[in-house]
């Protein structure tokens, strides 16, 4: 157990003070008993696998520190499992170099695997609860583990009923897989286009993951320690889903700033209309980079979804963007956009 460890080393935005105590945990059996242990000593805990999808306050994190470090990913014909803290894109590449197919649209995207059920990672088409066979937990209520299917999980947009409860703790996951080696059926434009194929076609996974891969590092969304534009948490803002009732004065409100004939990017989605989160920031007046490079945090050079840290940033740089960007957009537009990462000792 290691001691005032800043947890900016451990996050993908580099930001986050000091954790009183840390402890890695390298094997599922050592996880689950550490947890338990430290829950009935009512410890406090927080859960760290990739810290990709972490906004972590400047004060830091006065309990223990739990590093989830497990990292086994076996590959079958027909199914992925991965330990919690396997690295995800591991898992992507694994599967593809194992010609099975199914997870090729989501590499590149940092974190672990734990944490993609969790929040439902999706990229290019393809979300993660598609593709889930099980997920094993662990009732921190209880102490016990088990596996549950998808449809106890409550998946929705980039959530599920494990992103804002601590009663859960992801273990392993299981996924379905293709055994013949072709990707899904291509469901997204920008990818399509890239690969030279027609919306609905199947190509190589290989050929698909390196296209991906190619298209998130356009956008700074590989990491790479020497592009600051990587030092983020990935989309900062989920796309808002605007309830019908509510819809036509919104595209009222964004045609009255934006023109009468510019085509407003809506999708159909669970519960009303998604708009794009990054379209609107754009249409707010926030450009890539902005508020400039002398500025600590900044939004990204390459894709305004994205808020980072140039080198500098206190988690309150980051935070006080974020809320300009929120309430701006908000003022404009009439719709209040909503972080994507988990937040520990600060709000936004």
């Amino acid at each position: 157990m290691s001691e005032h460890v800043p947890l900016s080393t451990l996050t993908t935005l580099r930001l986050g003070g000091p954790a009183e105590y840390l402890v890695e945990c390298t094997s599922t059996d050592v996880l689950v008993e550490m947890i338990r242990l430290l829950d009935e000593q009512k410890v406090p805990v927080l859960l760290l696998a990739g810290g990709s999808n972490l906004v972590i306050g400047d004060d830091g994190f006065d309990g223990v520190v739990v590093r989830i470090a497990t990292g086994e990913i076996t590959v079958t014909e027909s199914v992925v499992r991965a330990d919690a803290g396997a690295v995800w894109d591991a898992v992507v590449e694994a599967a593809v170099t194992a010609g099975v197919g199914g997870l090729e649209c989501l590499s590149g995207i940092p974190g672990s695997a734990g944490a993609t059920p969790v929040q439902n990672v999706g990229a290019y088409g393809v979300e993660v609860g598609s593709l889930l066979r099980r997920v094993r937990l662990l009732d921190r209520r209880t102490g016990e583990t088990g596996w549950v299917e998808p449809a106890a999980l409550g998946l929705g947009y980039r959530t599920s009923i494990l992103k804002h409860s601590d009663h859960a703790v992801v273990l392993e996951i299981e996924l379905d897989v293709r055994a013949d080696g072709m990707s899904a059926p291509l469901g997204y434009r920008e990818l399509s286009v890239a690969l030279g194929a027609e919306q609905g076609e199947r190509r190589p996974t290989a050929q698909v993951r390196d296209h991906v891969l190619g298209l998130r590092r356009g956008k700074g969304m590989v990491l790479d320690p020497a592009d600051h534009d990587t030092w983020s948490a990935g989309s900062f803002f989920t796309n808002p889903v605007v309830p019908d009732e509510r819809l036509g004065g919104v595209l009222e409100a964004i045609a009255s700033r934006v023109g009468p004939d510019v085509r407003i990017p809506q999708y159909p989605a669970d519960g009303g209309t998604k708009l794009s989160a990054a379209w609107l920031i754009e249409r707010a007046g926030f450009a890539k980079g902005f508020p400039g490079p002398e500025a600590p945090a900044s939004l990204s050079t390459k894709h305004t979804l994205a808020l980072t840290n140039r080198g500098d940033a206190t988690t309150a740089d980051l935070l006080a963007l974020a809320r300009q960007i929120r309430d701006r957009v908000e003022d404009v537009f009439g719709v209040r956009l909503h972080p994507e990462p988990v937040t520990v000792g600060c709000e936004i």
